[in-house]
């Protein structure tokens, strides 16, 4: 008798109800409907997006969550920042359409950035988001206490991953921005407009 392979890898590829890859420039009208969805319109005058405008993202850093049928459900991306004289990324913005609720694609997006940041040799993460999420992924505020964003911000949603032991240790003062500056044109891209409900994760 001839005993039955077990694939449980296959099937659970041909079952999974989304991918994840990298960004590609016809996902970038989806990305802004679904941030506007996900954050309101006013999402560009948030604390965090000041270390975002004019700046492109991390190499490599730029990820979509997309459905079977080509439609784009998530999105995340990295951005190179100074936390108080550091080198580290800032993730955000990370969202998820309202319809994949349940089906884990924040967490897979926050696994292959985290997993990508690794593997290019990045040394910390942060983000400005809620503890209980994302402490699963290993962030906490045990290494952010003395750094400040360039606005407004609730303390305690600051939060910091070492990938590298240390890499935030006496880290201290503003983060700022030190991304490629965009050229002018890119850089005041027009905003998609409005797209159904989604699910907000880090700003």
């Amino acid at each position: 008798m001839t005993a039955k392979r077990n694939t449980p890898v296959a099937l659970i590829r041909n079952a999974a109800p989304f991918l994840i890859r990298a960004e590609r420039a016809s996902d970038v009208v989806a990305r802004e409907a679904l941030l506007d969805a996900c954050f309101g319109e006013n999402r560009h005058t948030r604390t965090c997006q000041r270390l975002r405008d004019g700046r492109a993202p991390a190499e490599g850093l730029s990820l979509s969550a997309v459905r079977q049928d080509g439609r784009s459900v998530g999105t995340v991306r990295l951005w190179h920042v100074s936390a108080g004289g550091r080198a580290a990324l800032m993730l955000g913005p990370l969202a998820v359409d309202d319809t994949c609720r349940g089906l884990g694609v924040g967490a897979a997006l926050m696994k292959r950035a985290l997993a990508v940041a690794k593997a290019r040799g990045h040394d910390a993460v942060i983000l400005l988001g809620d503890a209980p999420y994302y402490a699963r992924f290993g962030f906490s505020a045990a290494r952010t206490g003395e750094l400040s964003l360039p606005g407004a911000f609730e303390r305690e949603r600051l939060l910091g991953l070492e990938i590298t032991d240390g890499a935030l240790d006496g880290a201290w003062g503003m983060i700022t921005p030190t991304g490629t500056l965009l050229p002018k044109a890119k850089a005041s891209r027009a905003r998609a407009k409005k797209a159904p409900l989604a699910v907000p994760h880090a700003a």
